[in-house]
């Protein structure tokens, strides 16, 4: 179904690769509905950008970018705590729901394609028992996820073909929602899913050259704008007791680098190719998007994009 054919949208989406200016448009869509005499408010999907203390390295709007308008999701845990898209989704929906009532629009912004998906999507979580998960995880801090991921295979091809070899985290939920509903594709997005509610999606991109360009100059202004600082007061609040925060792309790397495991130039180059790396699989992620309405961020500005968008609502 084309963008223009759905019902008229109640949610307003921004979604794309890292480096495409998702937050600076999510600001300016906000600008041009004020100008018409309409509010807005931005919902933050961005799984790193939930964590107090993660700012440089995650790129976040500075808290004087944010008091223009209300921002929510954004500092809502601590480093040492673990971020789970299971929470995400009814606290984000909540808050959607609550905008909506004031009269506002939402504005839901962030690349962690899952988080993102969760809330746009009618679908909803399988729970969870503390009991197997803890046990699984002990067996992923034990042996690898190699293991885990053969007994995955083993129930689920086709579970195991979309979670893949490494990603230790989802092959744990995958096979405790096995356990606890008799098939690991119970936790998965349908492939063909139905809007939660009435969504404007918009797609940010750019060619991959000039987006490879883009990540490795915000690379390099990580660390030139004080990376390893944050991560040292990070570290001294407790980021190594989660799993989630001291995995972040760009964290793990200024840990090795104040810990003296890696040189600069090796942990800067180290976050360039997992950025990229990263931004390919947040690309292939979001073009599975059918209705997108996609903007090329090398042809147009941020600012026209946000009138454009505008002119849509």
């Amino acid at each position: 179904m084309a963008a223009s054919a759905q019902p008229t949208p109640r949610l307003i989406a921004v979604v794309g690769a890292t480096g495409t200016g998702k937050s600076d448009l999510s600001l300016e869509i906000a600008r041009v509905l004020a100008a018409r005499g309409a509010r807005a408010e931005i919902v933050n999907a961005d799984a790193m950008q939930f964590y107090r203390g993660m700012d440089i390295g995650t790129a976040k709007l500075t808290a004087a970018e944010r008091s223009e308008f209300p921002h929510h999701m954004f500092d809502t845990l601590e480093v040492s705590e673990d971020a789970a898209v299971a929470h995400f989704q009814p606290a984000a929906r909540a808050i959607i729901a609550e905008i909506l009532a004031r009269g506002a629009w939402p504005i839901l912004v962030g690349g962690s394609g899952l988080y993102v998906s969760s809330v746009l999507y009618d679908f909803e979580f399988p729970g969870q028992d503390d009991a197997i998960r803890a046990r699984l995880e002990a067996e992923l801090a034990a042996s690898g996820p190699g293991l885990l991921f053969q007994r995955l295979r083993a129930l689920s091809a086709e579970a195991a073909e979309k979670i893949g070899p490494h990603n230790g985290r989802r092959i744990v939920r995958a096979l405790e929602v096995a356990e606890l509903t008799g098939s690991p594709l119970n936790g998965m997005l349908p492939e063909e899913p139905e809007y939660w509610t009435p969504t404007l999606l918009i797609g940010l991109s750019a060619p991959r050259e000039v987006l490879v360009e883009r990540l490795d100059a915000r690379v390099q202004r990580m660390w030139d704008a004080g990376l390893l600082a944050e991560v040292s007061d990070l570290l001294a609040r407790g980021v190594d007791e989660g799993v989630t925060a001291r995995r972040a792309i760009g964290y793990a790397q200024a840990i090795g680098e104040l810990r003296g495991e890696l040189t600069r130039d090796a942990a800067i180059e180290e976050t360039r190719a997992l950025t990229r790396r990263y931004a390919r699989r947040q690309v292939s992620w979001f073009k599975r998007y059918a209705d997108t309405l996609w903007f090329d961020t090398s042809e147009r500005g941020i600012t026209e994009i946000g009138v454009l968008v505008g002119e849509l609502l």
